[in-house]
């Protein structure tokens, strides 16, 4: 199934930060909600903050790179096979990410899947509700 949402406005809002204005992560998690980040996105975005001691703060990651390749990330690719064994696929109940039309697609690939919504939670589901998905985990590995 490929990927229906693009990541190009979090990009934006990153490459629109002032990098060597920036003293602190605090400060960049404010021009980042001045841009209407959510908070639990902004606090994932900002791990990849390197601040250095010598030069200007930089992102671990390259931008403009991301932002050349986004079709191909967002594609998915045509695939014959099948995984016959269990797998979970876990959603947000609040999210659009994985939708009810994408299960058929789903299952052809993973036929013993088992797909669970975790109520309330949206797209980042280890960070909206950590524990919900921790005990989901846990009870489909165990």
């Amino acid at each position: 199934v490929a990927y229906g949402h693009s990541q190009m406005p979090l990009i934006e809002a990153m490459r629109a930060l002032d990098l060597s204005a920036l003293a602190s992560r605090r400060e960049a998690d404010r021009a980042l909600a001045e841009r209407a980040v959510e908070p639990e996105v902004r606090a994932f975005l900002l791990q990849s903050l390197e601040l250095r001691a010598e030069g200007r703060p930089r992102w671990a990651f390259d931008l403009d790179r991301l932002a050349e390749g986004m079709a191909r990330i967002l594609s998915f690719p045509q695939v014959t096979g099948r995984f016959e064994n269990p797998a979970l696929f876990l959603a947000g109940g609040a999210s659009d990410y994985v939708r009810a039309e994408h299960e058929p697609g789903i299952r052809s690939l993973f036929p013993a899947t088992e797909v669970v919504r975790l109520p309330g939670a949206g797209h980042w589901l280890h960070a909206e509700a950590p524990e919900a998905f921790e005990a989901e985990v846990r009870r489909f590995l165990a």
